[in-house]
Formats: structure tokens, sequence, C-alpha cells
């Protein structure tokens, strides 16, 4: 299976002499290789650190927007139906947290494989065989990543690995790369 920019031609495993390197899948054991190498292609992973601080607060921002706005209607709602309709802010806690989840899914799940914030910043989120992301992974990594948020610490990883991963992206296997400089090192995919 061949995925645009991975690396990966698709036919590793015929026992050509030229795919014995790096590229090959070893053993026949079925685990691909990485399909991003930080020492080969460093300009996938330059800035993505600090792309991704500012990804996330327009992320956030995205979010924050219609949960203030379903606050504000629950509040207006109340005092229209004189206190009755304030019974409804015990479901915004959960909607947002609904939201959050979709919204991170959808997005990342999506054909562009990258939040609002994701895209502003020209990054993207990939498998680390290369595959774009999907909805389960996209709210997985945003549930990973909010409860990193309670542990600030763990968010330093990202400064010791070449990769530029962080704990949430190296426990789901996936790596956020700068997603113009990849389809300039891809091919581009043929439709026929």
């Amino acid at each position: 299976m061949s995925y645009s920019g991975s690396g990966n031609d698709g036919d590793a495993g015929n026992g050509d002499a030229r795919h014995a390197g790096g590229d090959a899948w070893r053993s026949g054991s079925g685990v691909q290789p990485h399909a991003f190498d930080p020492l080969q292609q460093p300009e996938l992973f330059r800035g993505v650190l600090t792309r991704r601080v500012f990804a996330f607060l327009i992320d956030l921002v995205v979010l924050t927007v219609p949960v203030v706005l379903g606050y504000l209607f629950i509040a207006v709602f109340g005092v229209i139906t004189l206190g009755l309709g304030w019974m409804l802010f015990w479901l915004a806690w959960p909607a947002t947290v609904v939201w959050a989840v979709v919204y991170y899914g959808a997005s990342l799940g999506g054909p562009h494989s990258a939040t609002l914030g994701m895209r502003v910043m020209d990054l993207e989120l990939r498998t680390w065989y290369g595959a774009p992301g999907y909805f389960v992974l996209g709210a997985m990594h945003a549930v990973l990543f909010y409860v990193s948020l309670s542990f600030p610490l763990v968010l330093l990883v990202g400064l010791f690995n070449g990769r530029r991963r962080l704990l949430h992206d190296i426990v789901l296997g996936t790596v956020v790369i700068n997603s113009s400089v990849r389809t300039q090192v891809a091919q581009p995919a043929r439709g026929y």
C-alpha cells in the first residue's frame, strides 16, 4: 500500500535487491518503516512545535466561540422562560466536550488531516507510516492531548526527539509535519 509522501512505494516486499536497505519491511514481520525521517527530511519538522502552539490557540478560539454562544443562548432562554430554561446549563459542559471531540475527529479525519488552526499554520497530521488521519484517530488525539495538558511537563517530550512528537503523538503513532514541504517532496497521486 502506498501513501503520498511516505517514501513507501508499495512493492517493498518483493525481495528485490534495491529494497534491501532501510526502506524494506524487516524480516517479513509486516511492520512498516517510519515514513518521515528527520535526518533525511529535516524540513518536514522545522518549526513544528512553535506552529503547533499557535495552531492550538487558533483552535481554542474556534472551539470557544460556539460554546460562548451556546451559554448566551441558554442565559437568554432562561430569562424568557422565567428561569425554566436555565435547567439546560447542565447540558452545556457535556456538549462542550462532545463538540471538541467531534471537531478534532472530523477535522483530523478529513481530507486535509488538519484542524483549522493547523491548516492556517501549514501543518498536517499523519500516521507514522504516512497515512492520513481518520475520525477515531483524531478524536483520540484530542482526548489524549487534553489529558496531557493536565501534566504540562509531558509536553517537553517534543523538545527531545527528532520528529518533534509530543507524548500523545508517540502513544497514538502519529506525527505532525509541515504540509507544504510534504507536498513538494511527495510525488503527485495518479488518478487512474
